[in-house]
């Protein structure tokens, strides 16, 4: 039997503390529309006793989606949980998240209390929301560190309080998979009335082991997971929904299924990186920018014969349109044969492995091959129309007025002069040279990283293009961050395929 695993979504709520990550109303609507569309089950919008912007928050997504149950948190305070209410009078389907620490760390050092005064604690308090809302869930914080015995209590006391989810933290990460599925398995089977609730997961990822966790209380019988895109949330973060979501998906054998559209996964991840200002690391796990790239050698040949002999993934599940062959050091012949071809160029046999000794020869001076390396190393006096050259490019700007910028390409020996405005240098560079380019392209990913200290810092761009529904990266290193971005831009152009203006 294969049961509906309930997707709760908290990065509006958990994922939301991050420092550097808060977000004004208007972005947490788009958020929030966003995981509607990818089919989360349950929205958690906001903490309302915790700033009038965050009452704010949850009251304007109640309004704007219609599909998820939007739920508030709250503690085990009646004023908490009142404002909670209110917060929720526009939700087409609300529900309360209330609780209280019942771990004895929490019990004697935070809350200053005894296990039977938090037991009463709680009942009164999920009493309290039932009397105001149709759903109350019920959170046990720091549950992976609870004594056993009284976890069970207290479980069986808020859901004959009327609790219809009973979240089980592992609020610190502590827990390792088989110990926190044996929580999961422990209220299963001594919770007497257990059967009148659902149980949920939210696992934090002190140790790296979030996701590992949050599996294993779903194989020992949870039926709701509280997670996150792209893993963000306190410390570490927390669970990550797209891990969970297509580990369950690739194995068939986990008796559970979501409702979520995989093919959004990709884009959701990559607006959320944006509105919070906080980049996806590239080795991500079915995020991040090498999620589907491939530079070894023998991963490449196995790629290219089989696409699953070395991606357990197909990249166009989650929104990726293809696994990238990137060319260093480390690719073999079938890498670069399979480049070379797409430049026009098919070989075979000796004159593959002479092309491929002096590849190699070249690939260890530079990190990545591009396009005109290739072309170079083919030897092929080209027309230079097929390459674009970045000469000059200036631009100014005021705060509070629209920046200008102009710039000289050469296409194939022939200057062209491009001017734009913008809203920023950048912005107004990247136009001007849109102006007097062969090309159709989309700037998909923008990512700056400083590689020194100081006012001097010299910065890397990459840049991701997308022409023709295909990804092209560019490069490019400099103290000024509009130069380095318009060299970003024109590496990332030169590998596109060839198209006179």
């Amino acid at each position: 039997m294969v049961d509906k695993l309930w997707i709760f979504d908290t990065t509006l709520r958990d994922g939301e503390q991050v420092p550097g990550c808060q977000l004004n109303t208007v972005e947490k609507i788009t958020v929030a529309q966003a995981l509607e569309a990818l089919g989360v089950d349950v929205l958690e919008a906001g903490f309302p006793i915790s700033s009038p912007g965050d009452f704010n928050s949850v009251m304007e997504i109640s309004k704007a989606v219609s599909n998820p149950i939007i739920c508030a948190l709250s503690r085990a305070v009646e004023k908490d949980i009142q404002v909670a209410a209110d917060s929720l009078k526009f939700a087409k389907r609300g529900r309360i998240h209330t609780g209280i620490g019942v771990s004895g760390y929490h019990i004697q050092h935070k809350l200053r209390s005894t296990p039977e005064a938090v037991m009463e604690r709680a009942v009164k308090a999920v009493k309290f929301a039932r009397n105001l809302v149709e759903e109350v869930e019920f959170y046990a914080e720091d549950a992976g560190r609870a004594e056993p015995e009284y976890l069970v209590r207290i479980i069986e006391a808020v859901i004959a309080a009327g609790a219809r989810v009973v979240n089980i933290p592992d609020t610190t990460g502590y827990c390792l998979p088989e110990q926190y599925g044996a929580i999961i398995r422990l209220l299963k089977d001594q919770v007497s009335n257990i059967d009148q609730a659902i149980i949920a997961t939210h696992c934090h990822n002190d140790l790296g082991l979030a996701t590992a966790n949050t599996l294993s209380g779903v194989m020992n019988g949870a039926r709701q997971v509280e997670v996150t895109m792209n893993g963000i949330g306190e410390r570490a973060g927390n669970t990550s929904l797209e891990e969970v979501v297509m580990a369950i998906k690739s194995h068939k054998e986990i008796p559970v299924t979501t409702g979520i559209v995989t093919q959004r996964i990709y884009e959701t991840s990559r607006i959320i990186s944006k509105l919070m200002n906080m980049p996806i690391q590239p080795n991500k796990a079915i995020v991040g920018r090498n999620a589907f790239a491939h530079s070894s050698g023998i991963h490449q040949d196995g790629v290219l014969k089989n696409r699953e002999n070395y991606e357990i993934i197909d990249p166009k599940e989650v929104g990726v349109e293809e696994s990238s062959i990137v060319l260093t050091a480390r690719s073999g012949r079938a890498a670069l044969k399979h480049h070379l071809s797409l430049l026009g160029f098919p070989m075979e046999g000796n004159e593959l492995d002479e092309v491929y000794e002096r590849f190699l020869i070249l690939a260890d001076s530079k990190r990545d091959i591009g396009r005109k390396e290739l072309l170079s190393l083919m030897g092929e006096h080209m027309d230079h129309s097929a390459l674009i050259n970045l000469e000059e490019v200036s631009y100014q700007g005021a705060e509070g007025k629209e920046a200008n910028a102009s710039i000289t390409l050469s296409l194939g020996g022939t200057r062209r002069h491009g001017a734009a405005s913008g809203n920023g240098p950048v912005d107004a560079v990247i136009k001007s040279i849109k102006q007097v380019i062969p090309h159709q392209v989309i700037l998909d990913e923008f990512l700056i990283q400083a590689m020194t200290k100081g006012s001097d810092d010299t910065c890397k761009v990459h840049m991701r293009l997308m022409s023709e529904g295909k990804p092209y990266h560019g490069f490019a290193s400099e103290t000024d961050i509009v130069l380095a971005s318009a060299k970003a831009f024109v590496d990332a152009l030169n590998k596109l395929p060839v198209k006179q203006k």
